[in-house]
């Protein structure tokens, strides 16, 4: 039986893998009407990941999205279940020609990452965002977000228009185009897009297993 444990490990990963593509299938229909859904019925996740075994998680996001709002707590969720095996990284992508407020709440986030707050800021805009999205100067909705979380005001005013901030957003901009990546939320597990009606917390959760398990078989 020993002699066959090699090639039932090889099989297992293959299996996997497989699993994972056919979950993971580049899709670049993404619109802006996404709908999420409550985690709390979702399997916990896996408690047996060595330290070692990391899955990144990159969410192109818009602010203003409502259905990236209502995927918020999803991720949100999955990070401080993962812990230190999920890698999450927001990429910002306002979608200026339908939501006005977007790219203010962008450079609201950026300007408080200055501050070493952006995870905060992230959070308030996603959670309040029936409070700012309509509103005519977001920016002082902003800056009370700002005081609220200890930050230097003033200089979170100046930061908002600064080249710093201008460069980051034009980047992941450039990142969405390059990837053809035009509508939010996007969301790309190891380098993999996710199908949009795969885009869901159960989705998400899944694509996330899938690739944990598949690292997890291939690990000697």
């Amino acid at each position: 039986m020993n002699n066959y444990r090699p090639f039932l490990i090889i099989a297992l990963v293959l299996l996997v893998a497989a699993a994972g593509t056919a979950l993971l299938l580049r899709s670049n229909q993404r619109g802006d009407s996404a709908r999420g859904a409550d985690l709390e019925s979702s399997e916990p996740a896996n408690k047996n990941l060595s330290a070692d075994t990391v899955v990144t998680l990159e969410e192109f996001g818009d602010y203003q999205c409502p259905p990236c709002g209502e995927l918020h707590p999803t991720l949100k969720k999955l990070k401080q279940e993962y812990g230190a095996n999920l890698n999450f990284i927001f990429r910002n992508l306002p979608l200026t020609r339908i939501h006005q407020n977007a790219l203010a709440a962008a450079q609201a986030a950026e300007a408080a990452r200055i501050q070493n707050r952006f995870w905060e800021m992230h959070d308030l805009l996603y959670e309040n965002q029936n409070l700012w999205k309509d509103d005519i100067n977001p920016r002082s909705i902003f800056t009370k977000f700002a005081a609220d979380l200890g930050l230097n005001t003033a200089q979170f005013i100046r930061d908002l228009d600064g080249k710093q901030i201008q460069m980051r957003i034009e980047a992941d901009a450039d990142a969405a185009a390059k990837q053809g990546i035009d509508g939010t939320p996007t969301i790309l597990i190891n380098g993999r897009q996710l199908r949009a009606e795969m885009t869901t917390p159960e989705g998400v959760r899944k694509g996330i297993e899938v690739m944990l398990s598949a690292k997890s078989s291939a690990s000697p």
